[in-house]
């Protein structure tokens, strides 16, 4: 682990009865770097994930989170991270004020350290005048971007996104990815598993599961010459077929 690595796993594994679901995981993230996971349904994405953020204990293996370990100390990992999923747990039946204020609350702000840093998030994600509107009437895009306002109140040093924009409209996914990267300009660490190849592009450095086996890791570039194929999403559909009928 150095200085430059927010995210840091070597052997990292999760088995399932006789299933291995992660199969010796060595992954590097760099700090402020937008990072891609991929692979086809099955392959260890969210395993991963919920290994990396605490939420599941690993077989065998370690991690960390900017420097912290996530087996030793989950709570302090926690307190570093953001997690976002395409069911990110918003009450429909508050406003997007109160949903903003329930989760900075949640992690910890309170008095006027919480109203700054609300203030902060409605500029930055351009809630003006949806403040006060429902969160049950927003569309998918704007419910998203509230979620990834919850995620990221208590200034997250990691932000891990499983399949954000799914089923949200390309016009949406573009301007979501807009703020993805003013954030990374910020200095957080994000982790994104997307199956949308034009969102994969955009990352850094991408890396590819299969079978819960890390088979590629390196820019786009470089991931699609590994695999001698002309795009991302034709190596995406060659490990499709690999996997096919496989369920991790």
């Amino acid at each position: 682990m150095t200085d430059t690595e927010a995210i840091h796993s070597e052997g990292l594994r999760k088995v399932f009865g006789e299933l291995a679901a992660v199969e010796g995981l060595d992954l590097t993230v760099h700090r402020g770097e937008v990072f891609g996971l991929l692979g086809p349904n099955g392959s260890g994405k969210t395993t991963t994930i919920r290994m990396l953020t605490g939420l599941m204990a690993p077989t065998s293996g370690r991690a960390t989170i900017d420097g912290v370990d996530v087996t030793v100390a989950p709570e302090q990992v926690r307190r570093r991270i953001g997690y976002m999923s395409q069911r990110f747990g918003l009450y429909d039946d508050l406003t997007v004020e109160e949903n903003m204020r329930f989760y900075a609350s949640v992690y910890g702000l309170r008095g006027d350290a919480r109203a700054r840093r609300l203030e902060e998030l409605v500029t930055e994600l351009g809630f003006g005048q949806r403040l006060h509107q429902m969160a049950g009437t927003l569309s998918g895009g704007w419910k998203q971007r509230l979620a990834l306002a919850c995620a990221t109140a208590h200034r997250p040093r990691v932000l891990f996104l499983d399949e954000p924009t799914a089923g949200v409209d390309p016009a949406a996914r573009r301007q979501f990815w807009d703020l993805i990267y003013e954030f990374a300009a910020q200095g957080i660490t994000i982790l994104v598993t997307t199956h949308y190849m034009d969102e994969a592009e955009r990352c850094r450095r991408l890396a590819f599961l299969s079978r819960g086996h890390l088979i590629a890791v390196g820019t786009a570039d470089e991931v699609r010459a590994q695999f001698g194929q002309p795009t991302i999403e034709d190596v995406f559909i060659e490990l499709q077929r690999r996997d096919e009928g496989v369920s991790v």
